[in-house]
């Protein structure tokens, strides 16, 4: 069985971009604005690389990371927050909710690339 997006298939452990927290997931993100379209672009470096085609304007790309991030979770938006990086492409995100099954989900995701 091979490994799927920073996953070590051997360890079962966390890919190195998601770090479970008591409530929740905190998500090391790479953002590409001004995309041709929202998604997930694979792994680049540590950090899961994400594209959205919003411009980085106005913190539009910032809230497009948001609303990305919370579908791909399968959360409300409201349960998605910035924690760093406002203004670069490196960010920092808190997902609030359940560890386990938000790494699932998310990993699911990234595998999907």
């Amino acid at each position: 069985m091979g490994t799927g997006a920073g996953r070590d298939s051997r360890t079962h452990q966390a890919p190195t971009w998601c770090k479970p927290r008591a409530d929740g997931v905190e998500l090391a993100l790479r953002v590409q604005p001004g995309a041709h379209r929202n998604g997930v672009s694979g792994v680049y470096g540590e950090r899961l690389k994400l594209a959205v085609s919003a411009p980085a304007t106005d913190g539009r790309a910032n809230e497009a990371v948001l609303a990305l991030v919370a579908q791909l979770a399968g959360v409300p938006r409201r349960a998605v927050e910035l924690v760093s990086g406002a203004g670069a492409r490196d960010k920092r995100v808190r997902i609030a909710g359940e560890p386990a099954a938000l790494l699932a989900q998310l990993q699911a995701a990234a595998a999907r690339t």
